[in-house]
């Protein structure tokens, strides 16, 4: 009786990637499957690129029927386009691969190697980041340490967004269909078995990176809004601060106008506690905007993404 072989999918989501695509599709089909064990899917997100990373998936599908590819009908972003991929593929496992190079294919075996010792997720942990500033490096270590201090995740301190994740991870993301959320910090959430392995980041291969800062302000804002409460509670403490600064200012006030017959003074230092807790105030009703804001948009159904375009799906 002969036995099935496993399957393991290949995610990729892509933005204006004509540059990297075709070297890391020879890269990623060069890996010794049959070595592996493994049947290769590979499922390419096309996250509504606008130069020829259409066309080149296109070709790919064409000529290897084990392609897959989907193309949102806008830009969703990258957490989205994973999501879509992770939600497509039909394999036992599945790795998050992006398009940009930086996370060289060959290190797939060692990921596969701790799958079949037992982990259900395993991370491949940044050891060095080649090519990127010191503030970059600094800015990433900090929400990394925040994400570690203050949120219900654990990440690793220097950063991981290349993983493989098993069947039971795939269930389990289709059933949780957050919108404004960090995958990576959802599939952390979960538990489970997990693992890890080390590797050196690469510079990028071709073109420039889209994760913008833009982009990058909002995954932090949408990891701790989804997984802390810390924000919330630093609003409660700071009211609480201010309160009690009002109540001892105005018993001292009342002691030297009482005891020492001074009289009150300081319009100067009036406007500047008033300025200051209304400002205070503003930050505290941002902070509570953020949540109320995202669970109504939660409560109004809207899809995470449009598929425009299927090919072999």
């Amino acid at each position: 009786m002969s036995t099935a072989v496993p399957t393991l999918s290949i995610v990729v989501a892509a933005f204006n990637e004509e540059g990297n695509l075709p070297l890391l599709f020879e890269r990623v089909r060069a890996l010794d499957w049959a070595t592996l064990g493994l049947e290769p899917e590979f499922v390419f997100v096309d996250d509504h690129s606008r130069d020829r990373t259409p066309e080149i998936l296109a070709g790919f599908a064409a000529a290897d029927p084990r392609v897959k590819v989907l193309r949102f009908s806008k830009n969703f972003g990258s957490h989205k386009a994973f999501t879509a991929g992770l939600e497509h593929c039909s394999g036992d496992a599945a790795v998050i691969l992006a398009a940009d190079l930086q996370d060289p294919p060959e290190t797939v075996p060692q990921l596969v190697g701790k799958w079949r010792a037992g982990a259900r997720v395993v991370w491949a942990v940044r050891d060095e980041r080649e090519g990127e500033s010191l503030a970059t490096r600094l800015l990433s270590r900090l929400y990394y340490q925040l994400m570690r201090r203050f949120a219900e995740v654990q990440p690793p301190t220097k950063g991981a967004d290349f993983l493989l994740v098993d069947r039971c991870i795939l269930d389990e993301l289709r059933a949780a269909p957050e919108k404004h959320t960090s995958i990576l910090s959802l599939i952390q959430w979960m538990g489970f078995d997990q693992d890890h392995i080390t590797y050196t980041k690469a510079a990028r291969h071709s073109g420039r990176s889209k994760w913008t800062v833009r982009k990058k302000v909002k995954l932090a804002v949408d990891s701790f809004v989804s997984f802390s409460y810390a924000p919330v509670r630093l609003a409660s403490a700071c009211g609480l601060l201010f309160a009690f600064s009002g109540f001892a200012y105005a018993a001292v006030i009342a002691v030297r106008a009482l005891m020492l017959g001074s009289p009150v003074q300081g319009w100067s230092s009036m406007m500047c506690v008033l300025l200051i807790v209304s400002g205070v105030q503003l930050v505290m009703l941002g902070i509570l905007g953020e949540y109320l804001w995202r669970t109504f948009d939660e409560t109004r159904g809207r899809p995470r993404y449009i598929v425009e375009k299927r090919i072999n799906l």
